[in-house]
């Protein structure tokens, strides 16, 4: 005991030092914030979390169900659907969606756009991928062994080693029976075909074999729907796509021949354009104002035109064209058309341009018109070759209306 304690007098309480207690305190609160910062250092150290205080949303995998009204949350029965409700949601479901997710083009194909420059209006077709055998494309060759030559793109057409050409050997038989006769003769020429398979399927029910159809190289079926047509007694044209004026706003397809291309590559583009199908007599223009306006890239591909024992035929819808001078030049068979008969697409105004064709043959004795394979051109050009001979008018097909121009 303290010797301040046995003189302190007894009832008396005894007073603290203040100085010692205002001494603890501090160490006591730094032991305790030494203390958390150690039990925090040694979590860290030992917690395998990189995102620790970041935000964290938890979230249910289940899908929501639908939201429930007043009176169904009370009544639950009430909100589940009838099997008739389910079988009305799945109907509206497929009306909505018909045609399900975009199908992968099937192999050695692809998927390109044609777009029409006037209406803005775009097309998706399948053709053959570069590299693609050819047959993928024409199936089994539709034409004579002889008339044909292999090269890297597929089999294209040739004169024969007898001196035989496709245009002869593709020609329609009987096709100068209007001559002989000593009637007008009328050439009509359906283009576009290839490309809607409804279309094509309704050029062939409904015309006349005399009709010619020249079909676009770029459907996937185009050599099966040629080989048919040709089988029904048609003669056929290739459409070969060309740079027009408003090139690229208005393009015409893959492997478009171009005034910016040289020589070579435009007749290798011809190569693989003359491989998608067989059995056809010539060439003819799809689209190609610019292109048929210009001699250094137009006259290379009618050289080889010639050369392959082909025509070549003009639609006529550029004044531009330089197709008759220089067919003339190279010896190839030519020939031009007269009138565009849907240019205004109506049943009036197509049956006005054949008055007109019909006028040209009286005049001049032969005839040709051109029209697209639109449904109303296929009807209204099908109901006038019914009557066609009764007018004292006989149809005959291109190859009856092929020229050898002089050169100008």
């Amino acid at each position: 005991m303290a010797a301040d304690d046995l003189s302190a007098p007894l009832g008396r309480k005894t007073q603290r030092q203040p100085g010692k207690l205002r001494t603890a305190l501090p160490v006591a609160v730094g032991g305790a914030l030494g203390l958390a910062i150690a039990i925090f250092v040694a979590w860290a150290a030992v917690n395998d979390d990189p995102f620790g205080g970041e935000p964290v949303v938890v979230t249910s995998l289940e899908p929501p169900g639908p939201v429930k009204k007043p009176d169904e949350a009370a009544n639950p029965d009430k909100a589940r659907p009838k099997p008739s409700d389910a079988k009305v949601l799945e109907s509206r479901t497929a009306d909505a969606n018909p045609a399900g997710p975009p199908k992968a083009p099937p192999a050695g194909m692809q998927t390109v756009t044609i777009i029409d420059g006037a209406s803005g209006a775009r097309q998706e077709v399948l053709v053959p991928a570069p590299g693609a055998p050819a047959g993928s494309a024409q199936g089994p060759a539709a034409g004579d062994q002889k008339l044909l030559e292999t090269t890297r793109h597929g089999l294209i057409p040739r004169v024969a080693v007898d001196g035989a050409r496709p245009l002869t050997a593709y020609a329609r038989p009987g096709n100068d029976a209007g001559a002989k006769a000593n009637l007008p003769r009328i050439v009509l020429v359906i283009g576009g075909l290839g490309i809607g398979s409804s279309n094509t399927a309704e050029a062939l029910a409904k015309l006349p074999a005399a009709v010619t159809f020249a079909f676009v190289p770029y459907a996937s079926d185009v050599g099966r729907l040629a080989a048919r047509a040709r089988g029904e007694g048609h003669e056929l044209l290739l459409q070969i796509p060309m740079e027009p004026f408003d090139f690229p706003d208005n393009d015409p397809g893959p492997q478009t021949l171009l005034t910016s291309l040289a020589p070579e590559q435009n007749i290798d583009r011809m190569h693989w354009l003359m491989s998608r199908f067989q059995g056809y007599v010539g060439a003819a223009n799809y689209m190609g104002g610019r292109f048929t306006a210009s001699e250094p890239a137009f006259s290379p591909m009618l050289r080889e035109l010639a050369k392959r024992g082909l025509m070549y035929v003009d639609d006529g819808t550029s004044p531009r064209s330089l197709a008759g001078q220089l067919a003339g030049a190279n010896n190839l068979p030519f020939v031009k058309a007269n009138i565009v008969l849907d240019t205004v697409p109506t049943p009036n105004e197509i049956d006005r341009a054949l008055a007109r064709l019909e006028s040209m043959a009286r005049d001049s004795g032969l005839a040709i018109g051109i029209a697209s394979a639109l449904p109303v051109s296929i009807a209204r050009i099908a109901q006038w070759a019914k009557g066609a001979e009764a007018r004292g008018f006989t149809l005959v097909p291109i190859s009856a209306a092929a020229l050898k121009p002089k050169a100008s």
